[in-house]
C-alpha cells in the first residue's frame, strides 16, 4: 500500500486544472508536494495555498526534466515517491495539423513521461519501491475526434504506462494511468467542438477526478484509473469488436461536422 501521507511528491502541469487538484488533495492527505508548472505565477499560487514547493519550469524537455527532478530532490531533502506526469497539450485537430503540434505534443504527452522515469527509476529500483502516476486521458484508450496528435500522443503515453508496469511492476515500482473523459479545465476547450458535442454532458469537475486518483494512488491500484467509469465498457467494447466500435465512432464524427455545420450557419 502506498500512504500519501509523508511522501515526497511532484505533479507536473500543477499550476491549475487537473494538477492543482491533485496537488490540493495530496497535500490534504499529508503528502511534501512540489508544484510544477510552466506558468511560474500558477504555480507559486497554488504551492503557496498547500504550503507546497514551487518549481515552475518545463517538465517535458530532456533539460527541464532533469532540473525539475534534480530540484525536487533537493528541496523535499530526499527521494521522490510519487512521480504525477500530469502535464498535457491539446494541440493538433486533423491532417492539416503542424509538424510544430505533433511535435510539441510528442515531448510533452509522451516525452516527458520517458525523460522523468529514465531519471526516477535507477533509484526506485536500489530503494525497491516508487510510483509513477500518468495522466492518459480517455483519449489513449479509446480516441478523440477532431484532435489526432492529441489522441495519437495519448495512446503511446498509455503504451508507455503499460510498458513501464509490466517491465518494473515485480520489483517494488507501482504505475497507474489515469484515463478521465471530460473533465471542466483549459484542456477541455482546447479540444474544439468535439468536446462540447460529445464530453461535455458527462464532464466532470478536477477535484472529482483528484478524488479518484488519490484513492487509487493509497491503494497502489489499479493500474488503469477511471474517473468515469463507463470508460471500461467503452474499452471493452473497442477491444470486442473493433468494427463496431469504428462505425459508432464514425455516427459520432457525423454528428459532430453537422454541428460545426450548423454553428456556422449560426455564425
Amino acid at each position: 500500500m502506498t500512504a500519501l501521507a509523508g511522501a515526497n511528491v511532484v505533479i507536473t502541469g500543477s499550476g491549475a486544472g487537473i494538477g492543482a487538484a491533485l496537488a490540493r488533495r495530496f497535500a490534504a492527505d499529508g503528502a511534501r508536494v512540489v508544484v510544477n508548472d510552466l506558468d511560474a505565477d500558477a504555480c507559486r499560487a497554488v504551492a503557496a495555498e498547500i504550503d507546497g514547493i514551487a518549481l515552475p519550469g518545463d517538465a517535458a524537455g530532456e533539460d527541464g526534466v532533469t532540473a525539475l527532478i534534480t530540484g525536487a530532490r533537493k528541496a523535499l531533502g530526499g527521494e521522490i515517491d510519487i512521480y504525477c506526469a500530469n502535464a498535457g497539450i491539446g494541440e493538433g485537430m486533423g491532417l492539416d495539423a503542424s509538424e510544430d503540434a505533433w511535435g510539441r505534443s510528442w515531448d510533452v504527452n509522451v516525452m516527458a513521461h520517458v525523460r522523468a522515469a529514465r531519471l526516477l527509476t535507477p533509484a526506485w529500483l536500489a530503494r525497491g519501491r516508487g510510483h509513477l502516476v500518468t495522466t492518459v486521458s480517455a483519449a489513449g484508450v479509446l480516441t478523440m475526434l477532431d484532435a489526432s496528435a492529441y489522441s495519437v500522443t495519448k495512446h503511446a503515453a498509455y503504451a508507455f504506462a503499460e510498458w513501464m508496469a509490466i517491465t518494473y511492476g515485480a520489483k517494488g515500482i507501482t504505475v497507474q494511468a489515469v484515463c478521465p473523459q471530460g473533465v471542466r479545465t483549459r484542456l477541455l476547450g482546447a479540444t474544439g467542438e468535439a468536446a462540447r458535442v460529445i464530453l461535455d454532458d458527462g464532464a466532470i469537475e478536477p477535484a472529482e477526478v483528484a478524488d479518484v486518483v488519490a484513492e487509487a494512488v493509497t491503494n497502489g491500484t489499479p493500474f488503469l484509473v477511471l474517473p468515469h467509469p463507463e470508460v471500461a465498457r467503452m474499452y471493452a467494447a473497442r477491444a470486442a469488436d473493433p468494427d463496431r466500435w469504428l462505425a459508432g465512432m464514425r455516427k459520432l464524427q457525423t454528428r459532430l461536422e453537422f454541428a460545426k455545420e450548423g454553428r456556422a450557419q449560426e455564425g
